[in-house]
C-alpha cells in the first residue's frame, strides 16, 4: 500500500464534495471547517461502520475489499484512470473490471485522424469488440470492403471469417475465444459480450474450442496466416494497443506480408539502448 499517495488521491477529492449535495447541513459553529465531506459521513452515505473510511484514508486498512474502493470511487467521482491509481495505492495492483460499465465504450474524436494516417490496416473496437472506427487499409482486407460491425463475432462466428482466417480452427479461434471469455470476467453485464457467449456456445465449431477454457492469450506481437481479399494469402502480425481514456477498447495495427513464409518471428525484441 503507498499511504502517501493513496491519503493525498482520497483528501483531494473527498474536499471537492460539498456535504449539502447530499442532505448534510454543515456546522456553523467555532473552530476551523475542512471543505468537503467529513470521513464520517463519508461511512454514512456507504453504510459502512464509523471509522471505516478512515482506516482506508489513513493507510491503516491493509487489503481493502475492491467493493469498498469501488463505492468510494464512484462516490467521490473518479474518473477511470483516477480509479486505476485507487487500486494501485490501496492495493498495488490494477482494477479487476473497469469502474462504470460505459468505461471502454468511446474514444476522443481525434482517434479517427490517426487511425486515418496509419498506412497498414488498422482499427479500433470498444470494449465489446464493436467497431469505433477503421481505416481504408483495414476495409480492403473483407471482401467487398465491408467491415462487420463486430469484429469478435465476425471472427468466431462468421462463415466467411473462417475462409479468410487461415486455419481458423487452430491458428484464430484458440486465440480469440479465451479474450471472449477474458471480458466476461471483466465485464459480466456486458450484454452484446453476454450475447456473443450464447451464440458460440451454440456455434458447432466454436462451443467445442471455447469449453477448453485455455489462458488467456494477447494477441500482441502475435503472427497469424490470412487471405487478404485484395493481395491474396499472407502472414499478418498484430500490435495491439489500448486508449489510456477508454480501458478495455484496444487499438489494433496489423501489419499483411504476403505469402507463404513468415516474416516477423525473426524480428528481435526492441529495447532501450
Amino acid at each position: 500500500m503507498n499511504k502517501t499517495a493513496l491519503r493525498a488521491l482520497l483528501r483531494e477529492r473527498r474536499a471537492l464534495i460539498a456535504p449539502e449535495s447530499h442532505g448534510f447541513v454543515r456546522s456553523t459553529g467555532q473552530g476551523r471547517r475542512a471543505p468537503g465531506l467529513s470521513q464520517h459521513q463519508v461511512d454514512q452515505l456507504l453504510h459502512r461502520t464509523l471509522g471505516t473510511y478512515h482506516r482506508l484514508e489513513s493507510g491503516n486498512y491493509p487489503n481493502p475489499p475492491t467493493a469498498l474502493l469501488r463505492d468510494v470511487a464512484r462516490l467521490f467521482g473518479l474518473n477511470e484512470q483516477e480509479w486505476v491509481s485507487l487500486c494501485r495505492y490501496a492495493l498495488l495492483q490494477d482494477p479487476p473490471g473497469p469502474l462504470h460499465l460505459s468505461s471502454g465504450k468511446e474514444v476522443p474524436g481525434v482517434w479517427r485522424e490517426a487511425v486515418n494516417g496509419i498506412s497498414h490496416i488498422a482499427y479500433i473496437a470498444d470494449a465489446s469488440w464493436d467497431m469505433l472506427v477503421y481505416n481504408d487499409a483495414c476495409a480492403a482486407v473483407f471482401p467487398g470492403g465491408e467491415v462487420p460491425p463486430n469484429i469478435m463475432r465476425w471472427m468466431v462466428l462468421s462463415p466467411v471469417a473462417r475462409e479468410i482466417l487461415l486455419d481458423w480452427d487452430t491458428s484464430w479461434a484458440p486465440m480469440l475465444l479465451p479474450q471472449l471469455r477474458g471480458a466476461l470476467a471483466t465485464r459480466p453485464e456486458d450484454e452484446t459480450l453476454q450475447q456473443i457467449e450464447k451464440e458460440v456456445l451454440a456455434d458447432p465449431l466454436a462451443a467445442p474450442l471455447y469449453g477448453a477454457d485455455k489462458p488467456y492469450p494477447h494477441p500482441d506481437g502475435d503472427e497469424r496466416p490470412l487471405l487478404h481479399a485484395e493481395k491474396g494469402a499472407g502472414w499478418v502480425t498484430m500490435c495491439a494497443a489500448q486508449p489510456l481514456t477508454a480501458p478495455g477498447a484496444r487499438m489494433m495495427i496489423l501489419v499483411f506480408h504476403p505469402g507463404r513464409e513468415r516474416v516477423h518471428p525473426r524480428a528481435p525484441m526492441l529495447r532501450a539502448t
